[in-house]
């Protein structure tokens, strides 16, 4: 097994460092004694993350004059950013242009200076769960997505595939699904809008659930990819649990000592969950924060707000 600890310390461009996922990837790299130069829009916060920077690009992926001084002398680009905006407002000529072909762009040119890519991908791939997997959905299950999000990330996997069989490159793909933890925004962490409705003693009416990871796990993925070569030619599904809302429901009323209705009527349990076993195997990286993870997010979260 090759762990990916900080063997060499690299130089590592970094896309939508300024977010969530990626500030929390930048601090996590600064700690480990990596350079990060992030790629931040000029109307975007920064003071989050300057402790963390060896240098900051002022531009986006669609702006193509970004790309090279972002590159420049990097050993690694860590693929994160996509404008959720262009999506959620339909501006499908935008959307294709900044999030798929700049993205595409940007990873061609990393590739031809020998950057190892690192691209985050999403558990939207997967839409249509194929019976034969019987469940248990791993890096060889066809990409079926379901939605124009689920569908640019599939086709910029295809691309960096493509890029690691020209460019003989080292490239990994890490699918995230739903990502909690403390976002920059914080309005935005997932648990916010439920920890107010168990506050104002609103019923919980909310069905379904979803499959979970910390933001940590997330970043603690990425950087332990550098380096290391079990990661080469790996897709990593970050899903550590599944809970319904009704579930989170339950943890905040205990967190706040209120009580109030909510609808527990959804399943238990999902009928498909990913594999995780080559998180632990090549990264040292064990999915198992569990509920325990999220009540512990609720409880910080609940003291912030």
């Amino acid at each position: 097994m090759v762990l990916a600890s900080n063997l060499s310390a690299m130089k590592v461009a970094l896309t939508g460092a300024s977010g969530f996922i990626g500030s929390w990837t930048a601090r996590t790299l600064h700690g480990e004694g990596h350079l990060v130069r992030a790629l931040v829009r000029s109307s975007s916060r920064r003071d989050h993350i300057d402790p963390y920077l060896d240098g900051c690009v002022i531009g986006s992926v669609e702006e193509r004059d970004a790309h090279l001084p972002l590159l420049q002398d990097c050993e690694a680009l860590i693929h994160n950013a996509i404008d959720w905006r262009l999506i959620r407002e339909g501006a499908w000529e935008r959307h294709l242009d900044a999030n798929l072909a700049a993205s595409i762009e940007l990873m061609h040119l990393a590739a031809q200076q020998g950057m190892h890519i690192i691209f985050v991908s999403s558990v939207a791939v997967h839409h249509e769960i194929l019976p034969e997997w019987n469940g248990r959905i791993d890096g060889t299950h066809p990409m079926r997505p379901g939605g124009m999000y689920g569908a640019c990330k599939a086709a910029l996997e295809a691309h960096v595939w493509m890029l690691r069989s020209m460019h003989d490159i080292p490239c990994t793909i890490i699918r995230p699904a739903a990502v909690y933890g403390i976002d920059p925004a914080l309005d935005r962490s997932i648990g916010v809008p439920i920890l107010q409705r168990v506050r104002k003693g609103e019923t919980l009416r909310r069905k379904g659930g979803g499959k979970f990871v910390h933001v940590d796990d997330v970043a603690q993925s990425m950087v332990r990819s550098l380096n290391c070569q079990s990661a080469d030619g790996s897709i990593y599904h970050l899903a550590d649990c599944y809970a319904r809302w009704s579930d989170w429901g339950e943890m905040a009323c205990e967190i706040l000592g209120q009580q109030v209705d909510i609808d527990d009527s959804s399943p238990a349990q999902p009928k498909n969950m990913f594999t995780t076993d080559e998180l632990a195997q090549d990264l040292n990286l064990p999915l198992d924060r569990g509920h325990t993870g999220i009540k512990d997010h609720l409880k910080e979260l609940a003291a912030l707000i």
